[in-house]
């Protein structure tokens, strides 16, 4: 039986072989700081994610055309930077030029000290490049992220949404040029998007990179709270125009459907729906945080409670049943919700 969510208590696991521990719950301000809600919001939110003992936090410098950055360094102002792990990434347009963009030397380099400009620290724990520049060679990227942990303004290395072949080049240019090694992926993960099974968690747990997952909730489908037929609840992401070109697919009949029928299953847990998705991707052993969001603090205090839970066999294999052909799991798969930046 799965450890009962009333005996919360946070874990941390090792980022891929690194010697570097996250927050097997860390909290991510895609869409919610400097966009769905206000400063002071911004601020109850990550009080209470360190509250419930996340240390790991994870922003980019595209997210609310850069404001999230700074709302989030002013949150985590005052709070004793030994004890964080702060994470951005670097790739999507932050600017109108022509180098405003993209894994280029110039643009990593300038992306690299704005951001610690606007979090308001010396360095941070991961950079990650937000997604593969097909446009810059991927030398030129790799030394570019090793200056800058040589120059100790990023301590480790990480990408996200990169593909098994593209994060395999990576390592071996690293090995040939002697560089710094990337010591996580940043994929999207979830009950229905499995994508990332079949070639991506094989290759990463060979060379020893973890993965952070994002929307381990699928957007809040996974909490049950959007009805089949029914009008998305008032207030949700599904009516917030910065939200809802993300969540829309999600939202047919028959998946909503399934998803309702996931309620017992959490129930015989001891878990809110919510907390079933996020201890779900957490049972995957090349998982070492998983992302969430959120607009009010007692999100936070719900989501926490997924740490340190183990579910069995048995629920693993309900899961499994309930989505049956809803599970995404071909990298090639073309209908995939829309992705955000």
């Amino acid at each position: 039986m799965p450890t009962p969510a009333t005996l919360f208590s946070m874990e941390y696991r090792h980022l891929g072989r690194s010697g570097l521990k996250v927050s097997e719950i860390a909290y991510g301000n895609w869409i919610t700081h400097g966009s769905q809600v206000e400063e002071e919001a911004a601020r109850a939110c990550v009080s209470a994610a360190l509250d419930e003992g996340i240390t790991t936090f994870d922003t980019a410098d595209v997210y609310a055309q850069t404001r999230a950055e700074t709302v989030l360094g002013k949150a985590l102002h005052g709070v004793r930077r030994e004890s964080l792990e702060i994470c951005t990434k670097v790739f999507w347009p932050t600017g109108s030029g022509a180098n405003d963009r993209g894994l280029s030397r110039k643009h990593i380099m300038e992306s690299a000290h704005a951001s610690l400009r606007r979090l308001g620290t010396d360095y941070v724990d991961l950079y990650q490049a937000h997604r593969y520049d097909h446009e810059t060679p991927l030398e030129e990227t790799l030394r570019a992220f090793d200056d800058l942990v040589r120059q100790g303004k990023a301590l480790y290395i990480g990408v996200s949404e990169w593909r098994a072949e593209e994060i395999s080049a990576a390592l071996k240019i690293a090995a040939e040029l002697g560089l710094d090694r990337i010591v996580s992926n940043q994929p999207q993960y979830n009950m229905i998007w499995r994508v990332i099974e079949s070639e991506v968690v094989p290759l990463c747990e060979k060379e020893g990179i973890s993965q952070i997952v994002w929307s381990p909730i699928a957007q809040g489908v996974l909490t049950g709270k959007y009805l089949p037929g029914a009008a998305p609840p008032a207030g949700s992401r599904a009516t917030d125009e910065s939200g809802s070109r993300f969540i829309g697919s999600w939202l047919t009949g028959e998946l909503l459907e399934r998803v309702q029928r996931l309620k017992p299953i959490a129930d015989q847990a001891g878990l809110t729906p919510a907390q079933l998705a996020v201890a779900w991707t957490l049972q995957n052993p090349n998982v070492s945080a998983a992302i969430v969001g959120a607009t009010k603090p007692e999100q936070v205090r719900e989501n926490v409670r997924a740490a340190g839970v183990r579910l069995d066999e048995s629920i693993m294999r309900q899961i499994d049943e309930v989505l049956g052909d809803q599970l995404i799991t071909d990298p090639s798969e073309t209908s995939s919700p829309p992705r955000r930046p």
